[in-house]
């Protein structure tokens, strides 16, 4: 059993930033192996995309060519909280935001930014940026 929380969602004028947070628990299987933990959004009508993932041994990421230079995926020294970091916002970034997680992977693995890989999700939180 996997749990994951976000927090830090909100409402922002274009150009602004936001940070994003998510905390995750769980049993052995999480607490023991190595993760790839990810940011994915998704608005109204449209498919759920990737936004950036990370490799918790690791530490490479991959993050999708619309927030590259302004979005920065991180984790702190625990490897439980994994935070999106979101700068110079645009309208378009408006979505709810999820945090996911892919528990016993290599470590080699590359992360993907594919959202059917990932089998535990956070509730989600919403991010409005106004133009």
């Amino acid at each position: 059993q996997v749990d994951l929380v976000e927090s830090g969602g909100g409402s922002v004028q274009a150009g602004g930033s936001l940070r994003l947070s998510c905390v995750g628990s769980g049993d052995s299987s999480y607490r023991y192996g190595y993760r790839c933990t990810g940011w994915f959004r998704q608005v109204p009508g449209k498919e759920r995309e990737g936004v950036a993932v990370i490799h918790s041994g690791s530490g490479i990421t991959e993050v999708t060519d619309s927030a590259k230079g302004r979005f920065t995926i991180s984790q702190d020294l625990a490897k439980t909280t994994v935070s999106l970091q979101m700068n110079n916002l645009k309208a378009e970034d408006t979505a709810m935001y999820y945090c996911a997680t892919a528990i016993r992977v290599l470590y080699g693995t590359r992360c993907s930014l594919q959202p059917r890989v990932f089998p535990f999700w956070g509730q989600g939180i919403q991010v409005t940026v106004s133009s």
